[in-house]
Order: structure tokens, then sequence, then C-alpha cells
């Protein structure tokens, strides 16, 4: 399949303390497995829940069902392990690649959360090409989103922006959070909630 043009931003290189470097790179390596574990049937009933819909949802966008499914277990599982919402990170990647796995941005931005490619110099294997590749991509921006939180003290509004290449201006959030808001909002049933939320990983930096 050939890449497509997609029209988000692109993060800006910024150099990064010795610190923050290391621990980036440590949870870009990390042993990822295939999704969350679930111990209780209870979050099970919910995971499930949450898969199901979301399916439908993405039918038009991923239309093979095995794909639908591993790319939405991925997403949740690198979600939970960087302590973002996962409808969040939907609305994000509809605006920036329209879940297009192989987009392109004008600035070089590559694949689902269009990861620019000197990330894979800073803190990944140096292979820009693996951007490409589903779960290497949503480990990539997910990191990058949390670290962009982090840097932000939690305001999301100058973490999207920041994440885009825009920091300060309004357009690019209010799009990520006008497709969370209108197309990935969910509300489980009461018979789908989840015991606890997940808690968020430990800053680094």
């Amino acid at each position: 399949m050939l890449p497509r043009t997609a029209f988000g931003g692109a993060q800006q290189y910024e150099p990064l303390a010795d610190s923050v470097r290391t621990a980036l790179a440590a949870q870009i390596a990390e042993e990822r497995p295939r999704e969350r574990p679930i111990d209780r049937p209870e979050e099970r009933l919910a995971h499930y829940g949450w898969l199901g819909e979301m399916s439908e949802r993405l039918k038009a966008k991923i239309p093979e069902f095995s794909a639908r499914l591993e790319f939405l277990k991925t997403l949740d599982y690198e979600c939970l392990r960087s302590g973002l919402d996962r409808q969040l990170v939907l609305g994000l990647i509809q605006v920036e690649s329209n879940f297009r796995k192989y987009a392109i941005s004008a600035a070089g931005a590559r694949g689902l959360m269009q990861v620019m490619p000197f990330w894979t110099q800073v803190i990944g294997d140096g292979d820009p090409r693996r951007l490409f590749d589903m779960r290497t991509n949503l480990r990539y921006g997910t990191v990058i989103l949390r670290h962009y939180l982090d840097i932000e003290k939690g305001d999301l509004f100058m973490a999207l922006g920041r994440y885009n290449g825009s920091r300060g201006r309004k357009e690019y959030p209010d799009a990520v959070l006008a497709a969370w808001r209108s197309r990935w909002h969910y509300a489980p049933s009461p018979m789908n909630i989840p015991a606890e939320p997940p808690a968020p990983p430990p800053r680094v930096g």
C-alpha cells in the first residue's frame, strides 16, 4: 500500500535532558503484551463492551474485523500504560491521519498518530520505517503525548498544540476535542463500568 498524504501538523524537535531521554527510550523499548491484563469478571465485561462499541464505530475506517480488533486492543493497552484517555487518542488519530496507517503529512510525520521520524533517532532504534507499523506508531504516539502532558503540567490544550507543532493556537486542540466529544465519547452502561480507572504512570523528568 502506498503512503497517503495527511494534513496534521508535526512535533518539533526539542533537546531533552539525558534523564528524560533515557526514560522515554525505556518506555518505547519495553516489552508489549497484546492487550491489557484482566483479572476480574466485571473488568472483562467492561472491556468487551468497549471493544464492541468502538469496533462498530470504526467499521467505515478499518473494515476488516481482525485488524480493527487488533488496533483497538493495542490502543487500549498503550493508553493504559501511558495514562491517557482512549477516547481522546481516538479523536487525535481521526484528526491526524483519519485512521490511515500509511499516512504521511506535508512535514513528513508518519502513520496513525503522525509521529515525526526524528523521534526514532532520539528515543528509538533509528528506523523511521517502523512508524508505519501499527503497534510501533501507537507506542510512540502515546509516549510522546504523555511526555507533552507532563511538560505542560497536565494542560491538555497546550499539550495537544505541542503534539501538532502549533503550541498556543486553538485550531488543532479544538479539532481533537470536537472529535473526542462528537464521535468518540463513550458512556458505558452501569453494568459495564470498570471498578477502578487506570492510574497514570510516574512522570518523567
